[in-house]
């Protein structure tokens, strides 16, 4: 008898171990899926799952009579569902795909598949078959999507249209193999109250973020890649009033504000031609004349900054946006590279009043090597004092010690009553000055 005979754990089919008879195993899948996949129909649409499902099902079992293969009712079912997830879905990674707990997928070459939960890498023991296995997976991806990856276009940028980011490099850039990143999106997005459930700010902090939004400040949230700026970014536009014009601009639409009233728009990448590329910038210049009450930026890089800036100087306060720096200082020395980036010959004196006067609060992020996203500072501009801007911390983040691998702390106030506070108080809103931890005397109160 050909093949594998008998019943092997699920599990061997499931893993992608290849090591002794989980080995054979993965084989006769392999050996299974391309019979049928070569005698299906090309002209079959595969838009259609339940037809690609019901034709498939009907050919399954002449392809095990015909590999005179006996195999138990699991394993049948797991090679099945490799079939449909190499049909219709994205092999190997499909599983990793539909898990809630995975927040990005690392695909290092065909034999290392990484996942991130809870904010800390570990290898799966997925595999693809090989180099051409995972580069098909990669044009399945992208294909849809009107984009390509090949030797003369290596790297490519795409979103799922689940919303979740994809990244995909290969030869000759990388040296391991086809290199592919995917950034899953949640389909619920987290809250304020999810936040403070995690640790990564306050229930004090959200009153205060409150009164920012509402009182249109200008907000920049700063931190490094994977700390969370988006998420608090959508925290934060969840505060932007119902009744208000909201511009959303990104280069991959992630943000999912719950307003009625919210126009999104999202940057275009050069075609095969290299032309059509609409940037950030374009979309940022073009948003000020769609009558907007609010600008959301999703990330500036270049010199769209100048851009932002020059717009929250002209009326268009209320605007929020995310970078990528090491610390609240550093967020205002990359905006400074950045609005030079523009191409504009301005001297470094002009662009740091444009900072200063555009700029309210930068809002801090970090994550911890216990895997934590945390909000690490928030940060008041104040203004200009010789050639230097002037910040002042508000909260930082205060380590108070560590329990089971995981650090304890919380952000706490530093004692600063901050200057933007009159301009929220002209909003109406009132904060006790408790919240920053100042103590006014019983006739200043």
């Amino acid at each position: 008898m050909r093949g594998i005979v008998g019943h092997r754990p699920a599990s061997a089919l499931t893993t992608g171990n290849v090591t002794g008879q989980s080995q054979e195993i993965v084989a006769v899948a392999a050996r299974i899926r391309d019979t049928l996949l070569s005698r299906l129909d090309p002209q079959l649409d595969i838009s259609d799952t339940n037809l690609v499902r019901q034709t498939l099902a009907e050919m399954f079992p002449r392809v095990l009579e015909e590999e005179n293969l006996v195999l138990s009712r699991t394993e049948r079912a797991t090679i099945f569902d490799q079939v449909m997830a190499e049909t219709l879905g994205y092999g190997p990674i499909q599983p990793l795909l539909r898990d809630n707990t995975v927040t990005e997928i690392m695909v290092n070459g065909p034999k290392a598949i990484y996942v991130e939960r809870n904010g800390k890498i570990e290898r799966t023991q997925l595999t693809f078959e090989n180099n051409q296995h995972l580069l098909r997976i990669i044009q399945r991806i992208i294909a849809p999507l009107g984009r390509r990856v090949d030797e003369s276009s290596p790297m490519v940028d795409a979103r799922l249209p689940d919303g979740s980011r994809v990244n995909a490099t290969i030869s000759p850039v990388s040296l391991v193999g086809p290199v592919l990143t995917i950034r899953k999106f949640s389909k619920i997005p987290y809250t304020d109250e999810d936040l403070v459930r995690f640790g990564t700010v306050t229930p004090q902090f959200n009153e205060f973020a409150r009164a920012c939004v509402k009182a249109r400040l200008n907000i920049l949230v700063s931190g490094g890649t994977g700390s969370g700026k988006t998420t608090l970014l959508n925290v934060l536009s969840a505060y932007l009033p119902p009744d208000e014009r909201i511009i959303t601009i990104e280069d991959a639409a992630e943000l999912q504000l719950k307003q009625e009233h919210v126009v999104t728009l999202e940057a275009r990448p050069a075609n095969i031609e290299g032309k059509g590329q609409i940037s950030i910038r374009d979309l940022l210049v073009n948003s000020l004349r769609m009558r907007p009450d609010r600008i959301v930026i999703g990330e500036v890089r270049s010199g769209e900054a100048l851009d932002m800036l020059q717009a929250m100087n002209t009326g268009h306060d209320g605007s929020l946006s995310t970078l990528h720096a090491n610390t609240a200082r550093d967020a205002l020395r990359r905006l400074e590279t950045m609005v030079l980036m523009a191409g504009m010959e301005l001297p470094l004196r002009a662009i740091r009043e444009q900072i200063a006067s555009a700029l309210d609060m930068i809002v801090h992020v970090g994550r911890y090597r216990d895997g934590s996203r945390r909000v690490m500072q928030v940060s008041e501009v104040q203004g200009m004092e010789g050639e230097v801007v002037v910040m002042q911390d508000i909260f930082r983040f205060v380590q108070t010690g560590m329990e089971d691998e995981r650090i304890l702390g919380s952000l706490q106030p530093t004692g600063i009553r901050p200057k933007f506070v009159e301009k929220i108080e002209q909003a109406n809103i009132h904060l006790p000055a408790s919240m920053f931890g100042v103590t006014l005397s019983p006739n200043r109160r």
